[in-house]
């Protein structure tokens, strides 16, 4: 009778989840397996609609691998995710610390910070534009009256600077959504740890280090590995901002294969180009699994 009501519910389960299932395979299985069997062939415009392309093996990936575009590409794409990283976990990190102590007025200070989070990354981009443009620029007008530079800096137009705006402005997002994951992080250490460290005589920089980084090691790490899977994959505000330029200095691994699908029209390659940053993004889920499931162990 017992085995009969665990089957039951082991049933009912599955239908619950058959729906949701069936949905993804359809909205995400099926694009994702054709466009791994489109990366092994050789579509382009001049045979996509006749639809004689053919199985050519690896070719599209030995061929990207080659090409130095991209392998510029590559490695922007991993300059502009490890920089943000960096400059977004410790100043959400310094923010984090800095509100989750308690004082007049800092609920609604964070939340104001929020809003730059809340915001589409579009409009982001659209004011990175205008914040780092060469006549009306809001950087270059306050370095000029500061007397830093005398003369506008074409930001979005110079190869050695285009990248380094794009990084401020996926910071100037990226910044709160650190501050808000691991200011709850931070809440959810006890109070009594505190208080025990300082009868202990633990100074401020003992505190932190024995204590607030230990018990923060879950929170950092779904962080760390959330804040790169999410800029790793990044595409509106490069597409926006610059449309990965000038010279593809600002072409991340997103906007390097839409570009290769729907402007040059090599729709294997865009696939293969795709499906690189797939197996990457991939590889650091499961780093991120093995790593959680470690800190359960």
């Amino acid at each position: 009778m017992r085995m009969k009501m665990a089957t039951k519910k082991k049933l009912e389960g599955f239908c619950f989840i058959l729906p949701g299932f069936l949905y993804m395979l359809l909205i995400l299985g099926y694009p994702l397996i054709y466009n791994f069997i489109l990366s092994f062939k050789n579509m382009d415009i001049k045979n996509f609609k006749k639809a004689t392309s053919v199985f050519i093996g690896f070719q599209n990936y030995s061929f990207l691998f080659k090409d130095e575009t991209f392998r510029l590409v590559f490695r922007n794409t991993f300059i502009f995710t490890i920089s943000c990283l960096i400059f977004q976990f410790t100043i959400g990190f310094i923010f984090a610390m800095f509100f989750s102590k308690k004082f007049t007025f800092a609920g609604p200070i964070r939340g104001l910070i929020l809003i730059a989070y809340m915001m589409p990354m579009s409009v982001t981009a659209l004011m990175g534009k205008n914040i780092f443009g060469v006549s009306e620029g809001v950087i270059n007008d306050l370095l000029m009256k500061i007397g830093i530079i005398k003369s506008p800096v074409e930001w979005l137009v110079s190869t050695s600077t285009a990248l380094i705006a794009v990084i401020v402005m996926n910071c100037w997002v990226g910044i709160p959504f650190n501050m808000l994951l691991l200011t709850s992080g931070l809440t959810g250490i006890p109070d009594e740890i505190y208080d025990s460290a300082a009868v202990d005589g633990a100074n401020p920089r003992q505190r932190f280090l024995h204590i607030i980084l230990p018990l923060m090691r879950p929170a950092i790490l779904s962080v760390l590995m959330l804040g790169f899977i999410y800029t790793f994959k990044a595409f509106d505000l490069m597409f926006v901002m610059t449309s990965g330029g000038p010279l593809n200095s600002t072409d991340v691994l997103g906007t390097y294969a839409y570009n290769l699908s729907f402007t040059q029209y090599k729709f294997s390659l865009g696939a293969a180009s795709a499906i690189i940053l797939f197996i990457c993004l991939f590889a650091v889920g499961l780093f991120y699994l093995r790593l959680i499931s470690k800190e359960e162990d």
